[in-house]
């Protein structure tokens, strides 16, 4: 198996669901895509953040209208139902189903016409990068999705490559939800190094913030989240 992963950078104003994350900072997002053929879709994603900033995109996560899987300019011309799977204080889980596809520029789509074994598609989404790990059988169309992606992409945005290399493992956090996102993990080795957690305190949240380049906001966030989930994993040891 070999893992082909990019990341598509984009400019505000370049894509409406792109913008979501783009304006609010919290959010982050993993989706899986199964696609068997270029007319017919899945999605199940992932979407955390702040609780009022969830709540603030609550409604265009399920609007259908909003053009979220295509990288060029075109909407995707097909049946698309998006439902509601789970609805936490600080997550979302939505379901996505696109058929009779006649047109889109949706990476799972275009890739569908390159690799006849399938592929398996993960994307995680967070402020103005996307970033896509293709799980495919083997290596010898991947130049092609390469080419299609790049030659297709909309001029707001950027394509750079990742890796291409054998897959030994393909770490899903939506299907390990309770790991410690990268972003908390930067915050809070930081926050120790620099001794918030000392008693007293030798640097406050505000000063967190500005060394990090981060609103106060999100860097309160994410310290919550990331001593959340290493509490859960320490009970979780014990029960």
């Amino acid at each position: 198996m070999y893992e082909f992963s990019f990341t598509l950078t984009y400019d505000h104003g370049c894509n409406e669901y792109a913008d979501l994350f783009i304006e609010h900072g919290s959010l982050r997002a993993e989706t899986l895509y199964a696609c068997l053929d270029p007319t017919e879709m899945w999605a199940l994603e992932r979407l955390t953040g702040a609780p009022e900033e969830l709540a603030a995109v609550d409604d265009q996560l399920l609007d259908d209208s909003i053009k979220r899987y295509s990288i060029t300019d075109r909407r995707c011309d097909g049946t698309r139902r998006t439902s509601l799977l789970e609805k936490k204080r600080g997550q979302r889980m939505t379901f996505t189903y696109l058929a009779d596809v006649t047109r889109c520029d949706a990476v799972p789509l275009i890739a569908a016409t390159f690799f006849s074994t399938g592929a398996l598609f993960r994307q995680t989404r967070s402020g103005r990068s996307t970033t896509w790990d293709v799980l495919v059988q083997d290596d010898e169309n991947v130049g092609l999705l390469y080419d299609a992606v790049g030659g297709q992409l909309t001029d707001c945005a950027t394509f750079s490559f990742n890796h291409l290399r054998e897959a030994d493992q393909w770490d899903s956090r939506l299907l390990h939800p309770n790991d410690i996102r990268p972003e908390q993990q930067d915050v809070l080795a930081t926050a120790v190094d620099r001794g918030y957690f000392e008693t007293p305190r030798e640097v406050t949240l505000d000063e967190l913030a500005t060394e990090l380049d981060l609103p106060r906001s999100t860097v309160s966030y994410r310290l919550r989240r990331a001593t959340a989930e290493l509490a859960k994993s320490f009970v979780d040891r014990e029960a």
